[in-house]
């Protein structure tokens, strides 16, 4: 292989390169990957000696991510044909994932996945959130970095290769990484070999033990959902029979409800407790209303399968029945899985001849919502541009108008209706000083720094503006005639700044470092409130645990009404465990687990196979059990779009 000099053409023979060139080639492709390893760990840990420390004590690890860096670095240069330029875009991409693995990671605990490449304009969204000094001092030394590259180009030789030359490693390069992305069985023995481990209940570990560049490969296959080794056809036929039969015992109070009431769910944006912080105290109760319906109602705790972020992943939960702990690591249903119908408490509640609407006070596009809510049957779905002249509280639109809406939903639709509202007015960073100077109505007083307390009070006025919302609701329909429920909590508990900083300050957990939380501090940390509130007699209960998958088969028990053949099976497995994530399950007995026991392995595993035959299977079990929540026409369907309230397109 001989290097091309600049402005030569491919049609005729190059100029005889110096060994020196060739030298440089070669040194270059053993060097840069190294460096680039170097570099995106640095980013990682955030100090030399910790970054060292790491290749010092995984050598091989590094190797295998040197190596991986080496074929895109290789892969780049062929493309390119220019060994600076293939060098600036390898340090470019290598150091935007990085950072945006890292500050993933400091915002909402997981880092960069290879799925979260297709958020598209979410990820713009998040982008502008990452302001921090810590930021743009990263930023700054990769773009000076880069600019120092790419101006070394006036000066250094194209030192190109002959076109065969580079579609042939080009070839070679892109096999490799492949081979490593599907885990080919060449690869699986190198990677035995290097002592890696894969981590997929704790993806921060993992990419921390093996190394962003090794560990996000290595997720690449995670994209693909295996088929459970239990799914057939005639498991689930036997088991809709079962389940089938099971849901349609009605109690008598069922049978003889006058009026079906309106149903309305409230997922507030990181709604939590604050007062829970043990060693902090408040200048007056922020949540009233809710602490009220603790004593009052029903009432409990739901175990989040998110922290700081990700909510369309516990709408998913909640909406569909379905697990997030099935899935891979990181993965978001919403983007990823949801192209067909689907059940869903919208496709269930238009069985019982509702109206279903969907409310977001942010825009419809985001985690494709709009997408979703066709395939899930919703009737009309209220995003930010259907809010005439809101509100807003900080850069978002305030609780008050979406309770509004709700309001005008019920009252101006005649059949019963089903709602299903998620706000965006508390929505992170909390550092913005958002309601301005004497805004935060509530003080709070602990051993927290100043950077700590102003996070803290942003957050709580925030939670205070909900649970206001939530009373207003309640006045409102105290006074109606129309029997009405209501379901308010949150999605997740919020992200107090970086490395769980208020919480590990205000002794609400030991560290900030996750991965020595005890499941005790693991579930305290996925656990949100919720209250139920209605002007019907309804009995009273406490719920100490229950996974946001159970809980919308919860409420419809609660209210007496025939259960979905699947939720039947919900039903029962959320007797026998009420908690169920990836790295903690709780069981009926309360006892905490990092996998599931061996006693309900079995349970849970059909619980898998009805999942993967709603989202990927041939959905035999709907087919055998009679639903009908799949055969709906979605709304819109006839121009492709679903409409809202006002009966237009959604945009």
């Amino acid at each position: 292989m001989r290097p091309f000099t600049k402005g030569q053409s491919t049609s005729t023979p190059p100029k005889q390169v110096s060994a020196a060139h060739y030298t440089t080639i070669i040194s270059a492709l053993i060097i840069i990957p190294l460096l680039l390893v170097f570099g995106i760990e640095f980013i990682q840990r955030g100090t030399v000696d910790h970054t060292w420390e790491w290749i010092a004590g995984q050598p091989k690890l590094f190797g295998l991510n040197a190596l991986l860096a080496f074929f895109v670095y290789l892969l780049l240069y062929c493309v390119f044909g220019s060994l600076v330029l293939a060098t600036g875009v390898s340090v470019l991409l290598l150091s935007l994932v990085s950072l945006i693995s890292f500050f993933k990671v400091r915002l909402i605990g997981e880092p960069f996945f290879p799925w979260d490449i297709f958020l598209n304009k979410e990820t713009m969204n998040i982008l502008p959130l990452v302001t921090s000094r810590e930021a743009l001092i990263r930023l700054g030394i990769v773009l000076a970095l880069l600019i120092v590259i790419f101006v070394s180009r006036l000066w250094i030789p194209r030192l190109g290769l002959r076109l065969s030359s580079r579609a042939v490693l080009g070839l070679v390069s892109v096999f490799v990484l492949y081979s490593f992305a599907v885990r080919l069985p060449w690869t699986n023995q190198l990677t035995d070999n290097a002592g890696f481990t894969e981590i997929v209940w704790n993806q921060q570990q993992n990419y921390g033990d093996n190394g962003l560049s090794l560990a996000f490969t290595m997720n690449v296959k995670n994209t693909i959902v295996p088929k459970p080794p239990g799914y057939s056809e005639p498991s689930m036929a036997g088991l809709a029979q079962e389940m089938s039969e099971l849901a349609q015992v009605k109690t008598a109070s069922s049978a003889n409800m006058q009026q079906k009431p309106n149903v309305i769910f409230i997922m507030n944006e990181a709604f939590w407790d604050p007062t829970l912080l043990p060693n902090v105290k408040f200048s007056q109760d922020p949540l009233p209303t809710v602490h009220r319906l603790q004593k009052e109602s029903t009432s409990g705790y739901l175990l989040s399968p998110q922290f700081g972020g990700g909510t369309s992943n516990v709408e998913y939960e909640v909406l569909t029945g379905n697990s997030m702990s099935f899935l891979p690591a990181g993965s978001v249903p919403y983007q990823q899985y949801i192209s067909k119908p689907i059940l869903s408490l919208a496709s269930y509640f238009k069985t019982q001849d509702y109206r279903s609407t969907a409310i977001h006070s942010y825009e419809g596009w985001f985690w494709n919502r709009e997408n979703v809510y066709k395939q899930m049957n919703f009737d009309n779905f209220i995003s930010k541009d259907q809010f005439d002249s809101p509100k807003l509280k900080g850069q978002f639109i305030a609780d008050e108008e979406v309770s509004n809406r709700i309001i005008e939903q019920v009252d101006n639709n005649e059949e019963p209706t089903f709602i299903y509202a998620v706000t965006m007015q508390n929505h992170g960073p909390y550092d913005d000083h958002r309601y301005g100077d004497g805004g935060n109505s509530i003080r709070a007083e602990g051993p927290l720094t100043d950077d700590a307390r102003d996070t803290l009070e942003t957050y709580t006025q925030g939670a205070r503006d909900a649970d206001e919302s939530l009373q207003k609701l309640i006045d409102h329909f105290k006074k109606s005639n129309e029997p009405t429920v209501i379901v308010f909590y949150g999605d997740h508990l919020p992200m107090l700044g970086y490395n769980y900083d208020v919480y590990a300050q205000a002794g609400f957990i030991h560290t900030g470092q996750s991965e020595q939380w005890s499941l005790e501090e693991q579930q305290r940390m996925h656990s949100v409130p919720f209250v139920m509130w209605s002007n019907m007699d309804l009995p009273k209960e406490q719920v100490p645990v229950l996974s946001d998958s159970f809980l919308g088969t919860y409420v419809l028990n609660r209210l007496q009404m025939e259960l979905p053949a699947a939720w039947a099976y919900n039903a029962e497995q959320m007797k026998r465990t009420p908690g169920l994530l990836r790295g903690l399950v709780v069981d009926a007995d309360h006892k905490l687990y990092t996998e599931v026991p061996p006693a309900q392995a079995d349970s849970v595993e059909k619980y898998r196979e009805l999942q993967y035959d709603d989202l990927f299977g041939k959905q035999y079990f709907a087919k055998y059990s009679g639903s009908n929540v799949y055969t709906q026409a979605p709304p819109g369907e006839e121009d492709g779009e679903i409409v809202n309230a006002s009966g237009k397109e959604a945009q």
